[in-house]
Order: C-alpha cells, then sequence, then structure tokens
C-alpha cells in the first residue's frame, strides 16, 4: 500500500492533475521532506503503525498527502501530542513534523521538554528561517539581516540572532541522534534522506528520541526562483546553521518503553484510593433522558464556588456505579473569585470526547457563567443556577428547563458558605435524577473520610437542595 494516498482530498476538491498535486509553492522544501519521510516510512515497513503529528504552519497538511495515522496539534504542541501518542500506543511509530515558526518559537518549551525525555520519537524539523503560512513574519531562525514582512528592515541586535536548534537540541541528554542536513543539491538530498530513514530506524529499534533538522527552500517568501533559493540556502543559511551530525550515540541502549495504559478498574482503585473495595452500586441501568449513551454536564462559577470540586464528585459517582467518567477542569488566572469551570461526561462505555462544549446539564454558581454557557445547554437540557445572586436568566434553546435555587442562602443558613456545592448537588440529584440519591451521598462520604465529622453536615446541605428544587416543582 502507496505511503502516499492516490488522490489527494484537498479543499478545492481538485481532479485530475489537481487531485494528485500538493499544495506546497514550486521549489518548496517540503516537497522533498515528504517524498523522504514517505520512503522511509516504506522502507522500514512501518506504515501501519505510524502516526504523524502536524501542527499549525505549511507542516499541517501532511495529513492531506500521507496514509497513515495522522493527527493535528496545536500551534507548537505537536512534540505533546507525540507523547500522549507514544504512551498510549508504545509500539507506534511517532513523527513530529514541524517547521521553525512552530517548533523553535511557540513550541520551543515543548520540544526541549520532550528531547530531554529522551522518549523514542522521531522529529522532522523543517527550517526554511521564514513564518511560511501565515504571511512570512520573522522567524526565530531568520538571518541578520533578513527581510521579513515584521522586520521590513531586516533582522538586527534588537530583535536576537537565530537559534541554532540542531545545536540546542544536541546539548541535552535525552537524544540518541541530531543531524542537520539540507536539499539544494542531489549529495544534500542524499543525505537528508538518510539522516530522516535513520531518526525513524532508530525509534523502530526503540533506541530514543531523533531529531533532523532540515534546511529547506521558500522561494515565495525570499522573492526567488527555485534555484535561486537553493543557492541561497547554501551560500546563505549553511554558513549560519552548519550541516552535519550534532549528536550520534554510539550503541544506544534500547529505551524503557512507557507501559502499556492501564484501565483494569480494580488496579486503579488500588492505585489512587488505596483500596480494592468497591462502592456500593445504586443504579439499574444508564440515566436516561438525554442521551444514549454518554451525558455532558458542565459547572461553572467563580473561583472558590466549588464548580470543580462538585463535578469531581459526579464523575466519582459515575465511576462508582460502573460508568466511564472524565472531569476535565478550566481555571481562571485566581485561585479565587477568577472564573472556573468544569466538563464532565458520564458515558455507558467510554467517553470518547471529555470536553462538554453543548452540554446536557449547566449547573451555574453566578450570573457571568449563566450568561456564557447557557445558551450552549442542548435542547431539552436541564439547567440548575444559584438564584441568591442571579436575577435574570438568558434566552435558552427551545425545551431547556432552568431551575432556580437559593444556594448561597441555604449554605448561609447552615453555617458554611462552603458546602452551596453539595446544595447544588442536591438540587441536581432532584431536578434531573441523573443517579439515586444514594449514589451521590456515597462519593460525598468517599471524599470526607478523613473529615467524618463534615459528613452530617453535607448530607443535611445536599437534603435541603434536593427540598428546594421539590419544592420549586410543586
Amino acid at each position: 500500500m502507496n505511503v502516499f494516498y492516490d488522490k489527494f482530498e484537498r479543499h478545492d476538491h481538485g481532479e485530475g492533475l489537481k487531485g494528485q498535486a500538493t499544495h506546497y509553492c514550486a521549489g518548496c522544501g517540503h516537497g522533498l521532506a515528504h517524498k523522504y519521510l514517505a520512503e522511509a516510512i516504506e522502507e522500514l515497513g512501518v506504515q501501519d503503525r505510524t502516526v504523524a503529528v502536524s501542527p499549525v504552519g505549511c507542516s499541517v497538511f501532511l495529513y492531506y498527502y500521507f496514509n497513515v495515522g495522522n493527527t493535528q496539534a496545536a500551534h507548537g504542541r505537536a512534540p505533546a501530542v507525540a507523547i500522549g501518542q507514544k504512551t498510549a500506543n508504545p509500539d507506534s511509530i511517532v513523527i513530529s513534523y514541524q517547521g521553525d515558526g512552530d517548533l523553535a518559537s511557540i513550541g520551543l518549551a515543548e520540544i526541549v521538554s520532550t528531547a530531554q525525555m529522551g522518549i523514542p520519537i522521531s522529529v522532522v524539523f523543517v527550517n526554511n528561517a521564514i513564518y511560511g503560512m501565515t504571511g512570512g513574519q520573522l522567524a526565530p531562525t531568520t538571518l541578520m539581516g533578513q527581510k521579513t514582512s515584521t522586520t521590513p528592515e531586516g533582522r538586527n541586535e534588537f530583535f536576537g540572532t537565530p537559534i541554532r536548534m540542531a545545536e540546542l537540541i544536541a546539548g541535552l541528554d535525552g537524544p540518541v541522534y541530531v543531524e542537520r542536513v539540507a536539499l539544494y543539491d542531489a549529495k544534500q538530498r542524499v543525505r537528508a534522506k538518510k539522516a530522516i530513514t535513520k531518526a525513524l530506524k532508530l525509534q523502530v529499534e526503540n533506541k530514543g528520541f531523533a531529531f533532523v533538522e532540515v534546511l529547506a527552500e521558500c522561494p515565495t517568501h525570499l522573492g526567488m526562483n527555485p534555484s535561486d533559493a537553493e543557492k541561497w540556502v547554501k551560500e546563505k543559511m549553511t554558513a549560519v546553521f552548519p550541516l552535519g551530525i550534532k549528536k550520534d550515540v554510539e550503541n544506544p541502549p534500547d529505551h524503557a518503553k512507557p507501559g502499556t495504559p492501564e484501565f483494569n478498574p480494580a488496579h486503579l482503585m488500588e492505585v489512587f484510593e488505596g483500596t480494592t473495595e468497591k462502592a456500593p452500586r445504586f443504579c439499574n441501568e444508564f440515566p436516561s433522558g438525554w442521551a444514549t449513551d454518554d451525558i455532558a454536564l458542565k459547572f461553572a462559577g467563580a473561583g472558590g464556588d466549588g464548580a470543580q470540586t462538585a463535578a469531581l464528585l459526579v464523575a466519582r459517582a459515575g465511576i462508582n456505579e460502573g460508568y466511564d467518567a472524565t472531569h476535565i477542569p478550566s481555571y481562571g488566572p485566581e485561585s479565587r473569585g477568577g472564573t472556573s469551570y468544569a466538563d464532565v461526561h458520564i458515558a455507558r462505555t467510554e467517553v470518547l470526547s471529555p470536553a462538554s462544549p453543548s452540554p446536557h446539564i449547566l449547573v451555574a454558581f453566578n450570573a457571568p457563567s449563566l450568561a456564557r454557557f447557557g445558551p450552549t445547554v442542548v435542547p431539552g437540557g436541564t439547567i440548575v443556577y444559584d438564584s441568591s445572586v442571579i436575577v435574570d436568566v438568558p434566552a435558552l434553546a427551545k425545551g431547556v428547563k432552568a431551575i432556580g435555587v437559593p444556594m448561597t442562602r441555604i449554605a448561609s443558613e447552615l453555617g458554611r458558605l462552603v458546602v452551596k456545592n453539595v446544595v447544588a448537588l442536591g438540587a441536581l440529584q432532584a431536578a434531573t435524577s441523573l443517579f439515586p440519591e444514594e449514589t451521590v451521598l456515597t462519593a460525598i462520604r468517599q471524599a470526607l473520610k478523613s473529615k467524618c465529622a463534615m459528613i452530617p453536615l453535607n448530607e443535611e446541605a445536599f437534603a435541603r437542595g434536593s427540598q428546594a428544587v421539590r419544592n420549586h416543582e410543586s
């Protein structure tokens, strides 16, 4: 099976020759880098277990052309995504394919940290000394005196000097192989092909982290024809970025593979909870009324409202009942007073995406949270909000039920404002019947097992929240 797709499905839906052409400009070095990478994958026989990670920039369209596992990363984050791919699938061959504006600028911390780990990943770093896709701005590798859209008079000392990434990466302990190559003539192309193949082969052999920097032409932003661009790379770039092997550990030992991801509930309970004792179950069937297999919730408020704790307790409740559950927090800049929200999923078998951009259920602790997230609740969903501090309810989708409960006032009457999130859980249970009462109370008791004296107060807060909903609906 060809590593390149037989036809390139592009945004213009090109047919014929257009269906076989890449989006790269004439003379661009990415085309050759793609060719050598594809040949290496084919020669090593790893197409069926290769995962290519491409971020923002000219490198992003790698997935248009390569018939391998592909994943896109946010700008600069390809090495971090590559770590996730490699640790989740230790036998995969993971390639992080990045440009200089991406890897050497916004992604500098990611590539340095990943390289220092030494985890077996292969990085192909295309350095054309410019931000290519986004308009020709100054890049960390732009040469001194080189004119760009953001340095129209040329790079000078004010902007610092070009970063030599190959040397920087070679100076770390983690990598086993680092080389800089070029593409400006046949001899250099042969070397580039060999370097890319070696970087992959070291990963196939589980030897460690490999990094290949490829000096590439960008005729468009250089304002040159391809031949002159090749000459510029040869005469100008190599003077600043000398070619050659920067690090090559002789006979590197096999790298310690990350363990296979563990999903055994009993073992995970022992590791994280210190016990293998199963929590009692009270559900007879998966909660219904919103989604067949996966229910999305969002908890939102100001920092200190307890949204994160409430979200964790609901996720724990779901796990106790034998379902898959996730909790993804998002904090504001301050631990107290800043915006804080959490996404929770409860799935019958497996949560496929932990984010809740369109929740079935929203618990809002303040007015900004309700105004921001209320309209995102799906039609027919449910909102529970703190009517002590929220007066106005925004326009909601059709069939969304919004129930106001004075959470802050109830918590104040109980003498502890910190339990208003538990009041919210009681209200949530009564409004949705997401779980039986004992399911949520069990999760609360588990969380307070080291503070048993707090359990009666929290049980009372839960009951008061539940009663407030029943009073609201009566």
